[in-house]
């Protein structure tokens, strides 16, 4: 669960980075096909480049302190820490939930409209003819128009028809997909507006491409234009700001040269990923790859004790461990920590108090770590056993 969330929040970060590099650089130029190719493809490498290792990840696992306490005759249990990690993939199962609610009812209302609407094909194209009062958009490859726009306005048709070559009914598609994924990132929606910005220029573009006089498209537009967006997975006549829409048909062509500004993102982003892997370890520093410590959190695979996770051997200090009468006497407590290694060969060794609270507590600690004779299997890096270290908080409570 925590390696999932750290690539939801990696992934989520090079996605932020990439969507202010496109509303910063290019969100003005008029390569509206272009910067769509490029935000969708952008978007898909942002979302795997967290699985991409160019050194090894550090993933910290803290093991929760282990508490004894001096009550006469009652269960001594390990504290349980607060489950932060559960709780927030609680909260992002939640967010999943309402996103994808929100797009089955929008998926709903669009299939009532098919249901409810007449069914023709014209020019090619399925087409449902609907009430007058309706605005025009299309869903998938099935173009939605009133009765009186089909009738009077043929420049609507024709802009409808234009998302349909284009295929913008993917884009949302995938698009919809990131917006489930990571919802809670703002910057996704803010470039789901973008992205529908992008199809009304295209839309437009080949509209006019046509043959339609620009000025009376124009016009057209400023009377059919009002609220919002109805339905998040359609293109639609009147989804998009007006103004940008008009003043991008005026705007002259941006220089092809532009294009290649996308590649000032490509070291950005490098280096994004570089800085969240850990470092890696300097091979030629150390003559043998079993010298080399590696710390518990950053080993790529974890050291086990009696088969089970770190947990287990918790359980085993708690098991063997007892509250010193001298302690007791001189109300002794506090929180000790314990440092050791666990060999390449599953051995321990190199038992160390980091922090001690009271010579008996101290000792006590001590004494149940290095009494420990169950060897571990090793963890591994790079395929090979090496040396861990492993840092235990245990403290002592008073009732």
């Amino acid at each position: 669960m925590t390696e999932f969330l750290l690539y939801i929040g990696r992934s989520g970060l090079y996605l932020a980075v990439f969507y202010t590099f496109y509303l910063l650089v290019m969100r003005r130029t008029t390569f509206y096909r272009f910067n769509r190719i490029a935000m969708l493809a952008g978007s898909v490498v942002c979302a795997l480049l967290p699985m991409l290792r160019v050194r090894p990840a550090a993933v910290f696992a803290a093991v929760g302190p282990l508490t004894m306490t001096s009550v006469e005759g009652s269960a001594v249990e390990p504290q349980a820490s607060f489950p932060w990690a559960m709780l927030i993939f609680g909260l992002y199962l939640a967010g999943i939930a309402f996103v994808l609610g929100g797009t089955v009812i929008s998926a709903i209302k669009i299939g009532r409209l098919a249901k409810n609407g007449r069914a023709e094909e014209i020019d090619g194209f399925r087409t449902i003819v609907m009430g007058d009062d309706l605005p025009s958009f299309t869903f998938g490859k099935t173009i939605f128009i009133g009765s009186r726009d089909l009738a009077v306005n043929h420049a609507i048709f024709a802009h409808e028809t234009m998302h349909v070559y284009c295929h913008h009914y993917l884009d949302l598609l995938l698009f919809r997909i990131l917006q489930i994924v990571w919802w809670w990132n703002p910057l996704v929606w803010i470039m789901k507006t973008e992205l529908g910005l992008l199809h009304e220029y295209e839309a437009d573009e080949g509209v006019i491409q046509k043959g339609i006089d620009a000025t009376q498209y124009q016009l057209l537009l400023v009377r059919k234009a009002v609220g919002d967006q109805l339905f998040s997975l359609a293109s639609g006549f009147q989804h998009a700001k007006l103004k940008n829409r008009i003043t991008m048909m005026h705007k002259p062509s941006s220089s092809g040269w532009l294009r290649l500004s996308y590649l000032a993102i490509i070291p950005v982003l490098a280096i994004l990923v570089y800085a969240c892997n850990s470092p890696k370890r300097n091979k030629a520093a150390a003559p043998a790859e079993e010298t080399i410590a590696v710390p518990f959190g950053e080993v790529e695979v974890k050291p086990t004790f009696n088969c089970e996770d770190a947990n287990a051997f918790v359980n085993w200090i708690y098991e063997h461990l007892t509250y010193p009468e001298a302690a007791k006497a001189k109300g002794a407590e506090g929180r000790a920590v314990v440092q050791f290694s666990i060999m390449p060969d599953g051995s321990m060794g190199e038992v160390e108090l980091l922090r001690g609270i009271d010579p008996d507590l101290d000792a006590e600690v001590l004494r149940v770590v290095k009494s420990c004779d169950v060897k571990w299997v090793p963890g591994k890096q790079n395929g090979k056993p090496v040396k861990v270290t492993f840092t235990l908080p245990v403290i002592f409570k008073r009732q």
